[in-house]
């Protein structure tokens, strides 16, 4: 009995402690988080990218990209399709790292590889890190457009491999 009495009290304190939790939105998280809504939206576009054999091959691409958590969190889910095949499927979660304009970019991909990556934000453009040779650069140009370009490092110059560019649904193609 005095077992049962003791599972009882451990589980009914493991479900209470869920509801200890702060309901409070951390507004400075929030506060960093939003200088990125120029990216939120539905994006669609397509772009290329060189593989290893130095073959530049085209795809399509979509990104929905929507703040989550009260707004302390964007969720970006892209993917990219060539000749009906999908050639690039990934999930991101951005977060503020308490650094001024830095994130932590979360990466998730079906192979099962993932990683926290160094991101930043300069002047509405932002940049991601996946190694310390390649970056990312995404930014809204003139038209409109999410343009982005993937870039690797050798000695001095950086080297561009991928570049999209993206129109953003409007609120009458979403429905």
């Amino acid at each position: 009995m005095k077992k049962l009495i003791a599972l009882i009290i451990t589980f009914a304190s493991i479900v209470s402690s869920g509801y200890g939790q702060s309901s409070e939105t951390d507004s400075a998280a929030q506060s960093q988080v939003k200088q990125l809504e120029f990216l939120v939206g539905e994006w669609q576009g397509s772009g290329w990218m060189m593989g290893q054999d130095r073959v530049k091959r085209t795809f399509d691409q979509t990104e929905k990209v929507m703040f989550k958590l009260d707004s302390t969190a964007i969720l970006i889910e892209g993917m990219g399709k060539s000749d009906g095949k999908i050639v690039h499927n990934a999930l991101a979660i951005l977060t503020a790292n308490g650094e001024s304009n830095h994130f932590d970019f979360q990466s998730y991909l079906p192979s099962g590889q993932k990683g926290t990556f160094k991101s930043e934000l300069k002047e509405e453009v932002f940049y991601w890190y996946p190694t310390e040779s390649v970056r990312y650069i995404i930014r809204i140009n003139d038209k409109g457009q999410w343009h982005e370009i993937g870039e690797f490092n050798q000695g001095e110059n950086w080297y561009t491999f991928f570049e999209m560019t993206l129109d953003k649904k409007s609120l009458s193609q979403l429905e």
